[in-house]
């Protein structure tokens, strides 16, 4: 495979807040703890060490070996890293997503192998340290239809599910065999398949799923929807219940975030909560400042909740309550002896409202990096890009500029009328002269000639361009289709297409991305296929 990098600027795909943050721009400084370099690590780990107690590493160690007691026997290096975990030396690498049927989109993947080859820099780096790359299940999202497709070839596969408000971690797997494992091509790997096909619940087909694409390399994938987990949670859910103090952090962040220019990724709540009710549906804390209350509505019918009932719930059952996008952060970093979390674009912009979150709880705020952000070429479209006369990085410019570069390559006449177009102002311009001297009266006329003969030059070159095209409109439509190809509806590859569209013609397509990425680069990766 063919490795060519570029700045995330010239790609044109992400956030004017993301550049800069690459950039280590002044006025976003006070919005993370340290930037995401070699060096930084060193007193991460020093830092996250002294805050994390044995009894939060026990209890995570615990958690993880019953999780994976109902799977099939872990593989080797996922067995070794659960046990380094129990040592106070071992420190994580996490990434977290949604549980998207079949991995859904490729950043998926490209998230985890970020993780996992960190885990690897740092272990070089800091050999008296250990590294457990961790993907953490988003297990108590409840937003089936963002997670309910991917697309393979061209084709949308669906599962169409009822969509019950509990968790989706916790869902059935009714109907997912007839709706979309029946309809797959026969190249899919069995690993896919089977990781639904032997499962109870989506959280554990992507468990499943996740170790047989990434077991080998010693992934740990943890799901924190656990009742002896969320008693983490508790001292949180009071602070919050009684003070609604992450909303008041959020905010003032929010308030110094727009006055640097970037607009906020999240919005917070008064109650960054939700609560999981006796039926399993997982409904949000509406809070009524009014009359100092809390609305639960179940079923469609609101319930009041008194802040007194909320506290003692939280007490005597913190596993009834579920952190949103603004507390789920925290509640990671409370379990696992993290030092960086690896997001996307829209991670990194809403973890940077969230530092002084950390802050109120006294809880370590991890490195935040980018994900390796890339774009595959299999070798078919890059013999196809090479044969239009472009260079693999041209995908990321706009059509008519392709169209130039195109032309040039193609020996194509430029039609460009602009000198004739001068030349006829200027003759213009004395004949307009020539009016003012002879007759005032018809410099008005001169003009309005000239406007209908600039039209009628103008219509010309659009027609000359065209015949120009005609020439070659086999290699324009080539174009146009390769560019659609390469960016699905004009965006990233990444964000549509699902690994098994190389997966099923490279297998060792993951092996691949292993040896090229390097998160700490910084820089947007192409990968062609050779």
């Amino acid at each position: 495979m063919t490795v060519t990098t570029l700045p995330y600027a010239e790609t044109g795909a992400f956030s004017s807040l993301l550049v800069d943050y690459l950039a280590r721009k002044e006025a976003l400084q006070p919005f993370y703890h340290r930037f995401p370099e070699l060096s930084a690590f060193d007193e991460q780990i020093k830092e996250k060490q002294a805050a994390y107690s044995p009894e939060a590493r026990q209890r995570l160690v615990s958690a993880l070996q019953q999780q994976y007691a109902g799977l099939p026997e872990a593989l080797a290096a996922v067995q070794a890293n659960l046990a380094l975990l129990e040592k106070d030396t071992t420190f994580t690498v996490t990434t977290g997503h949604q549980l998207n049927l079949f991995t859904g989109p490729l950043y998926f993947i490209y998230k985890i192998v970020s993780a996992i080859k960190l885990a690897r820099q740092l272990k070089q780096a800091y050999p008296q340290y250990d590294f457990v790359p961790v993907y953490w299940l988003a297990t108590e999202d409840h937003d089936f239809a963002e997670i309910n497709n991917f697309s393979l070839f061209g084709k949308t596969y669906e599962w169409n599910a009822p969509e019950t408000g509990q968790p989706v971690g916790r869902m059935a797997l009714d109907g997912l065999t007839e709706q979309v494992l029946d309809q797959l091509p026969a190249d899919v790997p069995a690993l896919f398949r089977e990781a639904y096909a032997q499962s109870k619940t989506l959280a554990e087909a992507t468990h499943r799923l996740a170790m047989g694409l990434f077991g080998e390399y010693g992934l740990v994938s943890l799901d924190a929807d656990v009742p002896a987990l969320k008693q983490a949670l508790a001292p949180v859910l009071e602070q919050e219940l009684r003070e609604q103090a992450s909303y008041q952090a959020v905010q003032a962040a929010d308030a110094r975030l727009e006055a640097a220019g970037y607009k906020p990724q999240v919005y917070a709540r008064p109650f960054n909560l939700f609560f999981i009710t006796e039926e399993g549906q997982r409904e949000r804390l509406e809070y009524d400042q009014a009359t100092d209350s809390v609305t639960l509505t179940v079923d469609g019918a609101p319930q009041t909740l008194g802040r007194p009932e909320l506290l003692a719930l939280a007490a005597a059952h913190p596993e009834q309550f579920s952190p949103n996008v603004v507390l789920r952060p925290l509640y990671q970093e409370l379990l696992l002896p993290n030092l960086c979390y690896i997001g996307g674009g829209a991670e990194v912009a809403y973890w940077f409202q969230l530092k002084g979150v950390f802050e109120q709880n006294g809880v370590p705020f991890p490195i935040v990096l980018l994900r390796n952000s890339a774009q595959f070429i299999s070798k078919a479209n890059a013999g196809k890009l090479r044969k239009l006369g472009l260079a693999n990085t041209a995908v990321f410019e706009q059509l008519p500029e392709l169209k130039k570069q195109l032309a040039a390559h193609l020996g194509q006449e430029e039609v460009d009328l602009r000198e004739q177009q001068q030349q006829l102002a200027a003759a213009f311009e004395q004949v307009a002269a020539l009016a003012q001297r002879l007759d005032p009266s018809l410099v008005k006329a001169v003009a309005a000639e000239q406007q209908k003969a600039s039209g009628i030059l103008s219509n010309l070159e659009k027609r000359l361009s065209k015949a120009a095209e005609a020439k070659h409109e086999t290699a324009y439509q080539q174009l146009s289709g390769l560019r659609d190809k390469l960016l699905p509806g004009g965006g990233l590859q990444e964000r549509s297409d699902n690994v098994l569209n190389i997966l099923i013609n490279n297998p060792d397509f993951i092996n691949q991305l292993l040896e090229v990425f390097d998160p700490l680069a910084l820089e947007f990766t192409l990968l062609e296929e050779v």
